[in-house]
């Protein structure tokens, strides 16, 4: 049986203009599992998603990566064992593509050419040649820029990825593609995905597991299956239709 890779229990976070944006939530999360989390705008999905590698502090509970509490974690550490992407990749415009995948490791003082063939696996993983590593971000289309994104995420060859709405920019062609890209991806390396998204199709077809948020509830955490054939509630059933 897989063990849990992610715990997060009884989270709590109100922002200060008294924005509730999680009540209650638990959740476990499988090692190399693909979990999607969807729900309408403002359910709390990207702040769940922020408490796991401590971009956003949450108010009260707990949570453990690696079976170990994030309390005792140094901040720096736990963002290099978790890789996170982001709607359009977030890249260092004044950086060439190289630069930008191998930026996490020159800052922490990995030799270079042990960089430099990290940067040559991953380019290959991801489809890209030499000519495309001396490129700028400005140079590439929205989806070569998602793949130098990713890449980075992996750099430090992270047991975990946070992804938020990576490819909400992208056309549906490009968005497609980058879908089917990642799902071979996740079977291949074997890697635990949260993904967060507001497309349906995208949240069930990618994941292996499908996690429903509203008003910073949780309202169903299953296989994708099992949320078709039997909705937590009247709200998930429509909401999943």
């Amino acid at each position: 049986m897989a063990d849990s890779i992610i715990e997060l229990i009884n989270l709590h976070k109100t922002y200060q203009n008294g924005t509730i944006a999680l009540q209650d939530v638990s959740v476990s999360i499988l090692a190399g599992s693909f979990v999607t989390i969807i729900g309408p705008s403002g359910c709390g999905k990207t702040t769940l998603l922020r408490t796991i590698n401590k971009m956003t502090e949450f108010d009260s509970g707990y949570i453990k990566v690696f079976e170990t509490n994030i309390d005792s974690w140094d901040e720096i550490e736990l963002r290099r064992s978790i890789g996170y992407v982001i709607q359009s990749g977030a890249l260092f415009p004044h950086l060439t593509i190289k630069q930008n995948i191998e930026f996490v490791l020159s800052i922490s003082g990995m030799e270079k050419n042990i960089r430099d063939e990290r940067v040559h696996s991953l380019s290959q993983m991801m489809g890209f040649d030499e000519r495309h590593l001396s490129s700028f971000p400005s140079e590439l289309s929205g989806g070569q820029q998602q793949r130098v994104g990713i890449a980075r995420a992996l750099a430090f060859e992270p047991k975990i990825i946070l992804m938020d709405e990576p490819f909400g920019a992208l056309d549906n062609i490009t968005r497609r593609k980058l879908q089917t890209e990642l799902k071979e991806m996740h079977n291949k390396l074997g890697i635990t995905f949260l993904m967060v998204t507001h497309d349906l199709r995208e949240a069930f077809t990618m994941a292996t597991h499908v996690v429903i948020m509203k008003e910073g509830r949780i309202e169903q955490y299953d296989l994708p299956e099992n949320i078709r054939k039997h909705p937590a509630n009247a709200w998930v059933y429509d909401f999943t239709e």
